[in-house]
């Protein structure tokens, strides 16, 4: 397997991506990150040089969708090419359809969806023109089965991230462009603050388990595997009166 030594991390200056971050700075790789908080990048940034090969940043909002292409590219640049994309940036808002709340909702799937697109487009140009590359999407268990009230806008943004997925492994199969889809279960960032289950995961158990399945290049990955594996395949092939009870 081809070492992916040139990693670019969107929505890196929290959650999951920062801890993302932090994980493959200890590998040595060389990062760039990207995200809407530039202070927090910038402080995250000089914690990683001491330890990871190279780190650029740059500030980015994925639904300013001309600028993410301008924002990979000088990236590409600073870093000598790219290795992997990790489309990672998005938002966790909601409220119940039809509740007088639609800007959190359509908020979410621009961010999510559109976003995803923009960033696919923009990671994907690269690739083509160098001929390799890794393309890491993070979705969601949720994408695996619509959600009910708050979580319906969320779930549907992540099936589309999957279905996009999908649809890419399927037109680069065979060849040097890879195609990861993820699907994180509960793990503990602000993203899920005051959800209150016991399958949520800590942060770093489950970073480990999504850098794992990243760095294994596997087609699709429910993370961390337990309970999450079993439980999307639960989703995902029982009957609708037994899946929802699991919702």
């Amino acid at each position: 397997m081809t070492p992916r030594d040139k990693i670019l991390i969107t929505g890196a200056s929290s959650g999951l991506g920062e801890g993302m971050a932090r994980a493959f700075a200890k590998q040595g790789r060389a990062l760039a990150l990207c995200a809407r908080r530039l202070d927090r990048l910038e402080k995250l940034a000089d914690e990683l040089r001491g330890q990871a090969a190279q780190v650029a940043i740059a500030k980015l909002d994925v639904t300013d969708f001309d600028s993410v292409p301008v924002v990979f590219g000088k990236l590409r640049d600073e870093l000598g090419g790219l290795d992997r994309v990790i489309v990672n940036a998005g938002l966790g808002k909601g409220a119940p359809i039809g509740t007088g709340k639609a800007h959190a909702n359509l908020e979410t799937v621009q961010t999510n969806l559109t976003g995803a697109l923009a960033q696919c487009e923009a990671a994907l140009e690269i690739f083509r023109a160098q001929g390799h590359g890794h393309l890491v999407l993070i979705s969601s268990v949720s994408a695996t089965r619509g959600m009910p009230k708050a979580q319906a806008a969320y779930a549907a943004s992540k099936a589309g991230v999957t279905a996009l997925g999908e649809g890419l492994q399927a037109e680069f199969a065979g060849k040097p462009i890879t195609i990861t889809i993820i699907e994180p279960g509960y793990i503990e960032t602000d993203i899920n603050r005051g959800v209150k289950t016991r399958l949520m995961a800590d942060t770093d158990d489950g970073v480990a388990a999504m850098v794992d399945a990243i760095e294994a290049e596997k087609a699709r990955a429910a993370v961390p595997r337990w309970p999450w594996e079993p439980l999307a395949a639960a989703l995902r092939h029982l009957p609708e009166p037994l899946s929802r009870r699991l919702v």
